[in-house]
């Protein structure tokens, strides 16, 4: 592989925005708000869109909705006083006329705009209540003797942000881009990269960005697809994907406890369980215990559909490593969850022997003393949890198996917290990770690029998949009968409530006052209630009732998406469905159906339904599978969402798609594989550059 062509001199990476002309403490905390901490992410920062303003337009051509550049003579500015106090200033250029509005103006301004005077305008024409208008143009005077020279290339556009106008951003970037003529900038991408995938070289595809010459489709630019924006994604995402297999190496180098069972714990623990193992579970499971026996920690992802079956995956390899004399930790994102993870890993453990210790941040003083303390003395083998398990005081005794269940809710870095806390016994605990939310393969490559990923893709037989319906909210008289119908025959339902968007104390007393009206109009039926706003003994306790079967109706806020198993619940009813995203509404229909009974999820909807809206609710009266959900949540909602805003420094791009530069991956994955082994001395500017402060979860 051949060295970039680039000098040693990478200083602008480093340089402080306070060294650009014009730029103060004020200003660079105004540009920090946009992520540009340095002189070198100016030139990162790339337009939304552009602006055409290389040729001027005659008024008389001009059509609403069209951006154009005129020239002009005021006939009129004037103040009116209608709903709002405006300037208007009405010009023509003898094929037309239309007028200037500003709601926003000063005196010197008004004076300026005087009978006669020539301007120059750009901005888009739209139809006002005396005709064609532009609302707040950028403009300029123009003078008798002479007259500037329209633009040579597309005006960019760019993201702002209170205090930064476009004018200030196209002088900075206009700035920054002049240390690439100085060669201070870098080409971090080796020449036969460039050549093998017709990338043009850094300077190149900048300046071109920034300042697209008028030829260049402005249609190609606005797809992402313009060979300039390509080489930019290749070299954000191969950043991305070296900074995991970075950490991944590093982590592969460190010692690991190998974890084997010799005592028959493990075939003790599946001849204890009511239900035989899925082949798909025996096949990932097989792949855990060769990971677990090796002196390299395990780094291994699980993701299987709800309901596939990935807890006692999980619990089986706790058992492995309690049967070695060591500890698991088991860490879930919600005290729900946790809870759930709590009493199910108790009635397995049971007979075992082996009685789990529980933390959490509701615990009290008493109980949290107690818990610390058998952690640390080692009496406790498996610890349960939520992120109380990786905070300052919590000390194990020989942390030898770290499990994340729900990952997409914690982000990289805190699943390396809870790791830090077996390094500290001065080996690496293997670590499992969990989820139910399915990924795509090509958003795997990317997002999971430190872990070996396993797939459980296999549900329990006899299971009969969930039928979905939509209902408008005006029928919901309906859905009430349909739950009497339901709870009356000795099953049980779920009613959501979820008001997105609001607070949560709104939230629950959406719940509180849904609660109300169905037990109104169901008196021969026990309804229920859960928020998170609710104590944790509460919330406990109007669990343990549920599961009993001694509530018929559980009114809930989303708190039950994940964790909750109910057999008997074979009812899901969820208000609002429009205002959910397809995977939490896959979600939550996961929560019925865990039986072996005829199950069903009524979308209740409000009209009009947005055409995203009905397209989520299409797909999921499609298909109960949950690969294909997470395959079409990726296709309309993008990787950052389907993944969590928490996946901190991950899949916040600046320039790539996941989606759309999908078909990049595989050649990334190579050229990692080569950089790293023949210039691993690019990697850490590489990382730097795109990643930057957000690459901490990798110095480990």
């Amino acid at each position: 592989m051949q060295a970039p062509a680039v000098t040693d001199n990478t200083q602008t990476e480093l340089q402080p925005l306070t060294e650009l002309k014009g730029v103060g403490p004020w200003l660079a905390a105004r540009l920090e708000k946009i992520g540009v901490r340095k002189v070198e992410d100016l030139l990162f920062l790339l337009p939304n869109r552009y602006e055409d303003r290389t040729r001027l337009s005659r008024i008389g051509t001009l059509r609403p909705g069209q951006h154009a550049v005129i020239e002009a003579s005021v006939e009129l500015a004037e103040v009116v006083y209608r709903r709002r106090r405006s300037l208007l200033c009405h010009v023509s250029d003898g094929t037309g006329g239309l007028i200037l509005r500003f709601f926003y103006f000063s005196k010197a301004q008004q004076e300026q705009l005087v009978r006669g005077q020539r301007i120059r305008c750009y901005g888009e024409v739209r139809t006002g209540p005396g005709g064609a208008e532009i609302i707040h143009p950028e403009y300029r005077l123009l003078s008798d003797d002479s007259t500037p020279s329209l633009e040579d290339t597309l005006t960019p556009v760019y993201p702002a942000t209170e205090g930064l106008n476009q004018a200030r951003l196209r002088n900075l970037t206009g700035a920054a881009l002049g240390r690439i003529e100085a060669g201070t900038v870098p080409e971090l991408l080796p020449d036969d990269v460039l050549k093998e995938f017709g990338f043009p070289a850094l300077g190149t595809a900048l300046r071109l960005l920034h300042h697209p010459p008028p030829e260049t489709p402005l249609n190609v630019l606005a797809t992402g697809r313009h060979p300039a924006q390509r080489r930019l994604a290749f070299e954000e995402l191969l950043a991305h994907h070296l900074s995991l297999r970075r950490l991944r190496e590093r982590l592969r180098r460190e010692g690991a406890l190998p974890l084997s069972d010799h005592s028959g714990l493990l075939e003790k623990f599946t001849a204890s369980l009511p239900f035989s193992l899925t082949g798909a579970q025996q096949r990932v499971f097989t792949e855990i215990l060769d990971d677990l026996a090796m002196h390299a920690p395990m780094l291994r992802l699980v993701q299987g559909d709800v309901g596939s079956g990935k807890t006692v995956v999980a619990a089986a390899a706790a058992i492995v490593a309690v049967a070695t004399g060591c500890q698991a930790a088991i860490m879930a994102p919600t005290e729900l969850l946790a809870e759930q993870h709590f009493r199910t890993f108790s009635a397995w453990l049971a007979p075992l022997g082996i009685e789990p210790a529980w933390l959490t941040g509701s615990l009290t003083a008493a109980q949290r003393k107690a818990s610390l303390s058998a952690i640390a003395a080692g009496t406790a083998k498996v610890i349960i949890g939520t992120h109380a398990l990786f905070q300052e005081g919590v000390l194990f005794n020989r942390l030898a198996l770290a499990i994340v269940d729900e990952q997409h809710r914690f982000g990289v870095h805190q699943r390396h917290a809870l790791r830090e806390k077996g390094a500290g016994a001065g080996h690496e605990p293997h670590q499992l990770i969990m989820t139910a939310t399915p990924i795509p393969r090509t958003l795997a490559m990317t997002a999971y690029a430190d872990l070996d990923v396993s797939t459980i893709d296999e549900l329990p037989p006899g299971r009969i998949p969930v039928k979905t319906v939509a209902i408008p909210d005006s029928r919901r008289y309906e859905v009430v009968e349909r739950v009497r119908d339901t709870c009356g025959g000795s099953q049980q339902a779920y009613w959501v409530c979820p008001l997105i968007g609001e607070s949560e104390v709104l939230e629950a007393q959406a719940a509180e006052n849904t609660a109300a009206k169905l037990a109104q109009a169901l008196p021969e039926l026990t309804v229920n209630l859960i928020h998170g706003r609710m104590k944790a003994t509460q919330k406990d306790t109007v669990m343990q009732r549920f599961i009993a079967g001694y509530t018929d109706l559980l009114v809930a806020t989303t708190v039950i998406e994940v964790g909750v198993d109910v057999p008997n619940a074979n009812l899901m009813i969820i208000e609002n469905a429009e205002r959910l995203g397809l995977a939490q509404l896959h979600q939550l229909r996961g929560r019925v159906g865990r039986g072996f009974q005829k199950a069903s999820c009524v979308l209740l909807y409000r009209s009009p339904m947005s055409q995203q809206a009905r397209e989520r609710v299409r797909i999921l009266r499609e298909t109960n599978d949950g690969f294909e959900v997470a395959r079409r949540d990726l296709e309309l909602r993008g990787p950052g969402d389907v993944l969590g805003t928490r996946q901190t420094g991950l899949m916040q791009m600046k320039i790539a798609d996941v989606t759309r530069d999908a078909d990049l991956l595989p050649d990334i994955q190579k050229t990692a594989g080569r950089i790293l082994s023949e210039q691993s001395d690019l990697v850490d500017p590489l990382i730097d550059r795109w990643i930057g402060a957000d690459h901490r979860y990798g110095n480990v």
